[in-house]
């Protein structure tokens, strides 16, 4: 079990799915995102942002609305097909295109002709050269047809949101599911032709027990998951209101949700899982197992992956995009989205340019995150040795000149070391959720 030192715990950080993190966007100028478009080389991936689900959950943080307003719906799906040619036409003819992933919202909650839809127009427009395509999926909207959906537009990555197999916890988040569909689903996605399947699991729910947590880890392992995230839910009210509807004096509190992560961590590893990261998981045969054990994991948008391109273009309201030298973000309101992007006109007005610091900051970060070591310059070494201190003295991390480690027991506090590399935390007090 990992050490538990609720000290190193206190500061709230950033996920770093990106650096600088979405927390620090501010304008850019109107042309900034077309430029960066227009000078794109080699590979590169897409990111389609479906911002409805058939029921909304309490937890979810993420920019997604009710489905069953079809007017909506249609003029979203309209904007974005359109968003698909402005954005191919913009790019370099050379340029192909490798990974194309949906999310959300829930990609499922769409008419699966709609869905088929948008599959044909990136067929059409984009250069696709051996690409691999992923989705995720909400198991409550799961059916027959979407598996047909699925083989036909050859994905063969799914990620279910599954979080919890606990009925009290499920009806706690409102995102109650039966067993039955969960399993139906899964043969449907084996029969469309997926070979590497992601169950998102959390930890942190109200009303959930070490017991809860342990009994839905063996369920996802015994039904074959390929990949399992386990996150600890973020209680963020005042930037998620729809959290409100959860009962707060029901969440566990600090040391359970740590002893959750370390038993999820033991459990998993214990059952053959490769460690990617500090809260993925992936059977040894998966992409991103390997890609971990080679080295050439990284962190994106997406969390972590096995994807090697360095040019992510978002598509849809709120999707980020990212380059060497600029995170750029979609516009986050469904309707002005639509307004801009019907029009033809890239809906982009916030993000970041990354200057030489930024990139070399953000180098180091992922490399703490993805392989758990960086060499430092001594510049950057300067600057946090004295932060590191109470690290090293109990073990943590290690450091060898200018060779820095995160040790096996350090791993739970990864991102707060990680943290000590972003300078915008150094001069801001934005609010985060707690590192574990």
């Amino acid at each position: 079990m990992w050490p538990y030192h609720p000290d190193l715990l206190e500061t709230a950080v950033p996920r770093y799915t990106s650096y600088p993190t979405a927390a620090d966007f501010g304008s850019i100028p109107a042309n900034a995102l077309y430029e960066q478009i227009e000078q794109v080389k080699g590979d590169i991936s897409l990111y389609l942002h479906i911002p409805f689900c058939e029921k909304i959950c309490h937890y979810c943080g993420c920019n997604t609305g009710a489905a069953n307003r079809r007017q909506r719906v249609e003029s979203y799906l309209a904007a974005l097909r359109t968003e698909i040619e402005t954005v191919a036409a913009l790019l370099p003819r050379e340029t192909r295109v490798r990974r194309i992933a949906f999310g959300g919202g829930s990609p499922n909650a769409i008419e699966p002709r709609e869905f088929i839809d948008l599959v044909d127009a990136l067929n059409r427009h984009f250069w696709l050269v051996d690409t691999e395509w992923s989705i995720e999926l909400d198991p409550r909207s799961m059916s027959s047809v979407w598996g047909e959906v699925i083989a036909e537009a050859g994905i063969t990555r799914a990620s279910m949101g599954v979080q919890t197999f606990s009925a009290k916890c499920q009806k706690a988040i409102g995102r109650e599911q039966d067993d039955g569909l969960i399993c139906r689903s899964i043969d449907w996605l084996r029969s469309a032709g997926v070979t590497s399947m992601n169950f998102d699991l959390m930890y942190g729910l109200p009303f959930q027990t070490q017991e809860d947590l342990a009994d839905s880890l063996e369920y996802t392992s015994l039904l074959g998951a390929d990949r399992i995230a386990v996150f600890g839910y973020a209680h963020v009210p005042h930037m998620v209101p729809r959290q409100k509807m959860i009962d707060v004096s029901a969440l566990p509190d600090r040391e359970t949700r740590f002893a959750m992560a370390g038993h999820a961590y033991d459990f998993l590893t214990n059952e053959g899982y490769s460690a990617v990261g500090f809260d993925h998981f992936a059977l040894p045969h998966d992409p991103m197992a390997m890609a971990a054990k080679n080295g050439t994991l990284r962190r994106n948008f997406q969390g972590f992956a096995d994807d090697q391109s360095d040019v992510l273009i978002g598509l849809g309201s709120s999707a980020i995009s990212g380059f060497p030298e600029l995170i750029a973000q979609n516009e986050k309101n469904n309707g002005r989205y639509r307004m801009i992007a019907s029009g033809g006109k890239l809906t982009a007005s916030i993000g970041i340019n990354r200057d030489a610091s930024d990139r070399l900051r953000a180098g180091v970060i992922e490399a703490l995150l993805c392989r758990g070591a960086v060499e430092l310059s001594p510049c950057l070494l300067s600057q946090v040795r004295a932060k590191l201190v109470p690290f090293l003295e109990r073990g943590l991390a290690s450091l060898d000149a200018t060779s820095l480690t995160i040790t096996p027991d350090g791993l739970p506090y990864a991102r707060v070391i990680a943290a000590m590399f972003d300078s915008y935390r150094q001069t801001t007090q934005k609010r985060f959720s707690s590192a574990i």
